[in-house]
């Protein structure tokens, strides 16, 4: 081999010597569905903004008979949707393809890959059951090298059937090249939380049982099912949002701090907490709450009662809003209730994790008006930091009045499904959810399926516009 002289001038730029970008393809599964378009493709689109996936070929399928330019301009759409139409996206639009397919057809996805270059990300933007129907074609047919999955949650509708799809993803590629995607782990809050709990010394040392009364993590939002009946009424508030988002942000405030960032060492951390985290004293009954909302006004709107919605079966008896408190058994946090609730149509949007701090032990005789303990709330929209404190208040010097200390958060340069993209873009699973905390996930909840299956824990209502059931599990300490 020829060593270079040091002295050769370097090729110019535009010049022949310059690389090519190497061509890789996105391959979306079920591309004509709400999913793809509504946080998929708008995510992508930021992507290709900031230049990370030069080269970029995508292709769309799914059931749906439409033809190259209906996918065109739903690809257009949503990427105008973030302003996401310069020339590096109007290239990406110009150039993709759309392949009417039945994904679970080996003749099919044999033709669907014949259609793809360079290296291969297939995003499974489908319901549980057809993603395994695929994944059990693909593993029949087998896959390029090098190819990576990317799959929506919930992975599977239960613990068992989560364990069979890993066993079969594994036939298909190493786990490493398994993306199994939770957006909430692409917001920069959440991530923010990392930053927060490790590089901070007057946090870390007393989020531990010896100073933390409760933890409360909520994802109240004020829509109602949005014409989403056809996922949500087979899934639920558990499964939609706790089993899934809520037990990862748990992940993050809880375990313990990782040597370092790299993926091995962070997941590892988060499966090791969730290992240790089961129902309060394995109780279902006392330490869980379903409901869901009856008719009512939010914001000025009027919601139509639950069950009656389009696409709804009733008899299903399908939550919207749940409510558990788990025990993270470890050395830090063993004795300290973690209380997870997610609430659709509710009175007004709040998505927080609040951490309320034990009380003093001893407040001073002559200092007044001590009522509520300090917490640290981080906000996962909008996007605050804030600490409350008892301070001596304005006036009387000896009477406590608490405050609020503020600050935000600097958003993230892409939106959460960017985030996850880019992750499986450059063979960083960081971003992903590995197989076995999927598992470890299901396992937290069964016991709460299993008893609202059986029906002994009662299906409470709510009108639409309001705080939920009047016994919540996450009561005015945490408000």
């Amino acid at each position: 081999m020829t060593t270079p002289s040091p002295s050769a001038p370097a090729a110019a730029p535009g010049s022949a010597a310059t690389a090519e970008p190497v061509r890789q393809t996105l391959l979306v599964l079920g591309a004509s569905g709400d999913l793809t378009a509504r946080l998929l493709l708008p995510g992508l689109g930021r992507l290709v903004a900031s230049g990370a996936v030069p080269g970029l070929t995508l292709i769309g399928s799914g059931m749906d008979d439409w033809g190259d330019e209906r996918w065109r301009r739903r690809v257009a759409d949503s990427f105008a949707t973030v302003g996401a139409d310069g020339p590096r996206e109007s290239e990406v639009v110009s150039g993709t393809r759309y392949v009417p397919a039945n994904v679970t057809d080996e003749d099919d996805l044999r033709r669907l890959l014949r259609e793809c270059v360079g290296p291969l990300v297939i995003f499974f933007a489908l319901p549980p059951m057809v993603t395994a129907r695929t994944a059990a074609a693909l593993a029949r047919i087998g896959v390029p090298p090098g190819t990576r999955l990317m799959l929506e949650k919930p992975f599977g509708v239960d613990r068992i059937s989560a364990r069979s799809l890993n066993d079969l993803l594994a036939t298909l590629v190493p786990e490493e090249q398994v993306h199994r995607i939770d957006h909430f782990l692409g917001k920069s809050t959440v991530l923010n939380l990392l930053g927060l709990r490790f590089a901070n010394r007057i946090f870390e040392p007393v989020l531990n049982s010896a100073h933390v009364a409760c933890v409360d993590i909520v994802f109240d939002e004020t829509l109602g099912l949005e014409g989403r009946a056809g996922y949500y009424d087979g899934a639920g508030a558990l499964v939609d949002m706790v089993q899934s988002h809520l037990l990862q942000v748990l992940a993050l405030l809880a375990m313990d701090p990782p040597p370092t960032l790299r993926a091995e060492e962070l997941r590892g951390r988060k499966a090791q907490v969730l290992r240790a985290t089961r129902l309060w004293h394995d109780d279902p009954v006392a330490y869980s709450r379903r409901a869901r909302y009856t008719a009512g006004e939010v914001g000025g709107r009027r919601l139509p009662d639950y069950a009656a919605e389009p696409g709804v079966d009733p008899a299903r008896r399908t939550e919207t809003l749940a409510e558990v408190v788990l025990t993270v058994d470890t050395w830090r946090w063993a004795g300290v209730p973690f209380r997870l609730r997610s609430g659709k149509a509710m009175a007004a949007t709040r998505k927080e994790a609040i951490i309320t701090f034990k009380q003093p032990t001893r407040v001073p005789d002559g200092l007044t008006g001590y009522e509520h303990p300090d917490r640290l709330r981080i906000g996962f929209g909008p996007d605050r930091l804030g600490l409350d404190l008892n301070i001596n208040g304005p006036g009387d010097p000896f009477e406590l009045e608490q405050v609020r200390l503020s600050a935000d958060f600097g958003p993230g340069d892409l939106p959460p499904y960017g985030e996850v993209l880019r992750g499986a873009f450059e063979g960083d699973p960081t971003l992903s959810v590995r197989g076995d905390v999927a598992e470890e996930c299901w396992r937290i909840i069964e016991p709460v399926l299993a008893a609202w299956k059986a029906e002994t824990v009662p299906l409470r209502e709510y009108p639409a516009g309001t705080t939920g059931p009047h016994d919540s599990l996450i009561g005015p300490v945490a408000g």
